[in-house]
């Protein structure tokens, strides 16, 4: 039962999830505003999130169906039979109990009493955190059965959780930030598109309306083409507008195995295929993260 759950967190995806806070620690380190304590908790309430995410979206997908013999990909824990609904309920309770603690330290430990309006902005965004990892697959208006995952990923993982990050330190904000903050964002949909442009047939089949389901493949194939395109960009140009060194450019690096994906994608024509370019675009995603991160300090 233990391992079951263990894989229901699906802790492979950790890395993604991560990313955004380690850019936003490095940007805030870079400027002076780095605090350990502050690092430590953003990074266990971002698990807390992405592990809460897992075990909704296994619970979501498990009663609605979607959790098929058509899926690509490892057995889920509902569609496996170990896990009943209820205790994937009882999991989910427990891990979003435990994160919104873990969140409130979080926001305590960066404003204190002395910023109220803060620390009660910031207790909104956790429980909006909260809500969203839930509503992705579970209940009637699932948002990830609408086509709005990509809004709310690119939102979560992207420019909240850089900026919200770098903002915890800081206490305030430069208009740059959003450039590596959209390019988190946008590899982020990517790893998501991507697992849609997999599932495609599957998801058609129990009315699960992705982005990639409404637009077709051919047009999401596009869509994967731009947003990580246009991660390149952003990252650049914020690189340029504060250019020190040669070595702000080493998150180029990342960028070759996320190039090199794009050709596979582009060649691919059977999606289940795609199911090994996931890791790959999300390690590298990572990979930028930590590249583009220790560019800013060294």
């Amino acid at each position: 039962m233990l391992k079951t759950f263990i894989n229901a967190a699906r802790l492979r995806t950790l890395p993604l999830s991560l990313s955004g806070i380690i850019v936003g620690s490095f940007l805030a380190y870079a400027k002076g505003f780095f605090n350990w304590q502050i690092c430590i908790f953003a990074l266990l309430t971002t698990t807390g999130f992405q592990v809460l995410s897992n075990f909704a979206n296994d619970y979501g997908d498990g009663v609605k169906g979607t959790d098929n013999e058509d899926r690509v990909g490892p057995m889920r824990a509902l569609q496996s039979g170990i896990v009943s609904p209820k205790q994937m309920l009882s999991a989910i309770k427990i891990t979003g109990v435990i994160t919104f603690i873990i969140a409130l330290l979080l926001i305590y430990k960066s404003f204190g009493r002395h910023n109220l309006l803060y620390f009660f902005v910031f207790l909104l965004l956790g429980l909006a955190s909260i809500v969203a990892a839930i509503k992705y697959t579970m209940g009637k208006k699932a948002y990830g059965y609408s086509g709005y995952g990509d809004i709310f990923v690119f939102l979560f993982f992207g420019w909240l959780s850089v900026l919200g990050s770098y903002f915890l330190y800081a206490k305030q904000l430069d208009w740059t930030l959003f450039l590596p903050a959209t390019s988190i964002g946008l590899l982020s949909v990517g790893v998501l598109n991507l697992n849609n442009l997999r599932d495609k047939i599957s998801d058609e089949k129990v009315n699960k309306n992705t982005l990639v389901v409404k637009i077709g493949e051919k047009f999401a194939k596009y869509y994967h083409y731009i947003i990580l395109t246009f991660a390149f960009i952003l990252a650049l140009l914020y690189t340029l507008l504060h250019y020190n060194s040669p070595m702000q450019l080493i998150f180029g690096f990342a960028f070759i195995p996320i190039f090199i994906h794009l050709y596979t994608v582009y060649k691919n024509r059977d999606a289940k295929m795609l199911d090994p370019e996931l890791k790959k675009l999300a390690l590298s995603t990572f990979l930028f993260a930590i590249l583009f991160g220790l560019g800013q300090v060294l």
